[in-house]
């Protein structure tokens, strides 16, 4: 990934898109990956890389199971020792 400096900027273009007003990132400002996370602050509208989210995070947006899991030792007899 590519980092910006701070001080770096270049005028662009706004256009409409439908009912959106739309601006083309010039490639040097591009992004990684193909979702963004935009917000206003004052003025400023800042726009940053989505974060991917990793196992913790899906994990806390799942349901819980409202199932018994089945005793899977339930009938299976002991393993003997087998020498090797």
């Amino acid at each position: 990934m590519t980092v910006i400096q701070v001080d770096q900027e270049r005028e662009v273009k706004l256009f409409r898109n439908g009912r959106n007003q739309a601006v083309r990132i010039p490639v040097e400002f591009e992004l990684p990956g193909n979702e963004a996370i935009m917000r206003k602050e004052g003025d400023r509208l800042i726009i940053e890389p989505k974060k991917k989210s990793g196992l913790l995070e899906w994990l806390a947006t799942i349901e819980p199971w409202g199932e018994e899991f089945p005793d899977v030792d339930e009938g299976v007899l002991p393993l003997e020792d087998v020498d090797l």
